[in-house]
């Protein structure tokens, strides 16, 4: 996400590159979570007793920073005898390390869902404390917090996957965007788009290969799709990603994508010139419109994912992070006190999604991960302006609730990007066809990242 209080943007894509880098260096083993090393006890359930005493925080710098710090503000204030020490850290590329050093560890620390596999030998086992609220919590990021059956950190965000298009320019080309329900009626639309314009190349094909990973995880997972299934097993050579492989590749042969990197300058571009209008992404993309583009600020809309088939879900989940505790924090009692706050609380969550001084509208680039939040007729946050007015958290949680559960992240999901995320791009380039990425990338992933079957 960008804050608007940095002097240089500072985005999703920064902070999601570190993630494949920090899992290489960071050299953690995968096996169970829980308190394997030592550390002190976390209770079975909250205490009754008012909390007392230090901790120390970490969050990523930039505007989630800002975001939670007035959030911690909320929990202090209800606590006074309570100090959170809380700093702004590159989490994605210092925590791996920390962990394993044992040496200055916080008390708890905000980090990529995508990372948690290759940390969750070091990081306190929450399954008890998180019984009580597990019923309401969205079962896709129940899932990526469970290792081995255990829960090992409290589910913070939800980023739906929605479609993103300039009404503008499909109102010039006779576009319905109600008529935008299956992935063939876009391809449809996207072929009226550029029979008005011939330079259209209309749909965003992403052209980084971590994003591009991630991205095609969305579409996967809108089918039921993982790259791993409940058991561990390699599922990358499977129908969810051979259809959605077969789509982009359609897409690239018609000539009608825009093959650019995320929010970089010839994709915000085409966007603000109006031949690229549709764009895929998850509800992070919306700062975009907000902070990054000019000539058509104000000519976005989002609406649900099309379906892969009629009937289908109209969404899938594109990244995400939650809270860790390690299992070496000084104060983990008095840490999962705030994140059950500002989680699980009405007070807490509506502070963070609330109007603040860094987002006056409210936070808009995700959705709790907590479902009483969700309640379409009560927003958290307020209608957007650069989106033309438009109601986006009534659209998102729409989107977050169709979005499919069992989801499992396996320990090498960002190595995987030397493979996957690498043969995705030669399809892209029309170097490569749907089926020899998947069947090269699953023999890749399993030789080298897995081993013998």
């Amino acid at each position: 996400m960008t804050t608007p209080l940095s002097p240089t943007p500072f985005s999703r894509r920064t902070l999601l590159r570190g993630t494949g880098a920090a899992l290489l260096a960071g050299g953690l083993g995968a096996c169970a979570p829980g308190n394997t090393t030592s550390g002190n006890p976390l209770p079975s359930a909250s205490v009754a007793k008012p909390p007392s005493g230090e901790i120390t925080i970490w969050d990523r710098t930039g505007d989630l920073y800002k975001v939670f710090d007035q959030a911690i503000a909320s929990f202090t204030a209800k606590y006074p005898q309570v100090k959170v020490n809380h700093l702004a850290v590159d989490v994605n590329a210092k925590l791996p390390a920390t962990l394993i050093s044992g040496a200055d560890v916080p008390d708890g620390a905000f980090y990529d869902d995508a990372l948690l596999t290759g940390v969750a030998p070091h990081l306190h086992d929450l399954s008890q404390l998180i019984e009580q609220y597990k019923t309401d919590i969205a079962p896709y990021k129940l899932g990526v917090v469970t290792v081995d059956g255990k829960v090992i950190a409290v589910p913070w965000d939800l980023d739906p996957g929605l479609l993103f298009y300039r009404e503008d320019v499909l109102a010039r080309a006779g576009v319905d965007p109600a008529s935008l329900t299956t992935y063939d009626a876009l391809l449809d639309a996207a072929r009226t788009v550029r029979d008005k314009s011939p330079t259209a190349r209309p749909i965003h094909l992403e052209n980084d290969q971590f994003l591009g990973q991630l991205w095609v995880e969305m579409f996967a997972n809108q089918q039921g799709g993982a790259m791993v299934d409940a058991d561990g097993k390699l599922t990358v050579d499977s129908a969810p990603y051979r259809t959605a492989l077969t789509w982009l590749d359609k897409v690239r042969s018609e000539g009608l994508g825009t093959l650019a990197k995320y929010t970089q300058p010839t994709d915000l571009q085409t966007q603000d010139n109006g031949t690229q209008v549709f764009v895929p992404w998850a509800q992070w993309y919306v700062f975009a419109p907000q902070q990054l583009l000019k000539a058509s600020k104000g000519k976005w809309r989002a609406t649900t994912l099309p379906a892969w088939q009629a009937g289908g879900a109209r969404a899938g989940v594109m990244g995400g992070s939650s809270f860790v505790i390690p299992a070496k924090a000084k104060n983990p009692e008095l840490a999962w006190r705030l994140y059950e706050h500002l989680v699980f609380s009405k007070e807490g969550y509506s502070t963070v999604y609330g109007p603040n001084q860094v987002y006056p509208g409210g936070l808009n680039t995700s959705i709790p991960s907590y479902l009483p939040a969700l309640d379409p007729s009560t927003p958290l946050f307020k209608p957007i302006e650069a989106l033309g007015g438009q109601d986006l958290w009534k659209i998102a949680v729409e989107a977050g609730k169709q979005a499919p559960g069992g989801y499992t992240i396996p320990t090498w999901w960002g190595k995987a990007v030397d493979y996957f995320g690498v043969n995705v791009q030669k399809l892209l380039a029309g170097q490569m066809t749907p089926d020899e990425v998947l069947k090269t990338s699953a023999t890749q992933i399993q030789k080298n990242l897995m081993g013998p079957s």
